[in-house]
């Protein structure tokens, strides 16, 4: 894995993803991290755009994911997320994508959060 990375910290979207009925109807907030990993040496030395990923792109696509159609599981939505990423920029070798819900309700119970993190490699 390359050393080089490039972080998208706590984005913040809404979405209507869970498997509770209330999760899909009310919605929820959820932060999104993603790190990007690819050689950004050129990109560096040149200060040239085209030699490293747009990440303004990746928020869109992120964004889009997150706050398009309603899906059961976290997991989908950071898989969704990752797919996205190695599929739409071939200089990433490989990304990680943390996805979470923040203040989850189990029963009586509000924890801070749950997250799901994921790291998926090209190949």
């Amino acid at each position: 894995m390359e050393d080089d990375r490039i972080l998208l910290e706590g984005m913040i979207f809404f979405g209507y993803h869970g498997t509770r009925p209330e999760e899909q109807s009310l919605g929820r907030r959820f932060v999104v991290d993603i790190a990007l990993h690819l050689d950004l040496r050129t990109a560096g030395m040149r200060d040239d755009l085209t030699a490293t990923v747009d990440y303004s792109m990746v928020y869109q696509r992120a964004r889009t994911i997150v706050e398009g159609p309603p899906l059961r599981l976290t997991e989908a939505v950071a898989e969704r997320i990752a797919a996205a990423v190695l599929d739409e920029h071939p200089m990433v070798r490989a990304g990680e994508v943390r996805v979470r819900k923040p203040n989850v309700r189990l029963d009586d119970t509000v924890l801070a959060g749950s997250v799901v993190e994921i790291i998926r490699r090209r190949g």
